[in-house]
């Protein structure tokens, strides 16, 4: 079975795609950072060093420092399908990460997309 085209295509040539979306909707570089980063478990020169080296998305999933257990409350649909029918594990990471931007794009609130709960007061 051939690979996805998606899988062997580097992050470092979607992700300013990642920025542009947030950033037309007044959120920043920085927020799409850490959203990579709490999915991933990579820190930010890791991660800078992975879009260098132009790894594509099937490296950059399994050289993931720590998978976020938490991923597993992303929920939704994204492009016409939902998430958690997914049943290619890498195929699932990467929608994860689109859906994260996704709900970044629309403003939702940081501790909303990282799935935090809200602090009690």
């Amino acid at each position: 079975m051939t690979k996805h085209r998606i899988y062997t295509t580097s992050v470092a040539s979607v992700y300013p795609h990642y920025i542009t979306k947030a950033e037309k909707k007044a959120r920043t570089k920085a927020e799409v950072d850490e959203i990579i980063r709490w999915l991933t478990g990579y820190s930010q020169k890791k991660l800078e060093t992975q879009l260098e080296k132009q790894v594509d998305f099937e490296t950059f999933f399994a050289e993931a420092p720590q998978l976020n257990p938490a991923r597993a409350l992303i929920k939704g649909v994204i492009c016409g399908v939902r998430i958690e029918e997914i049943e290619d594990p890498l195929m699932r990471e990467l929608r994860y990460m689109d859906k994260l931007v996704d709900e970044l794009a629309k403003g939702r609130p940081m501790e909303k997309i990282l799935r935090k709960e809200p602090a009690a007061g």
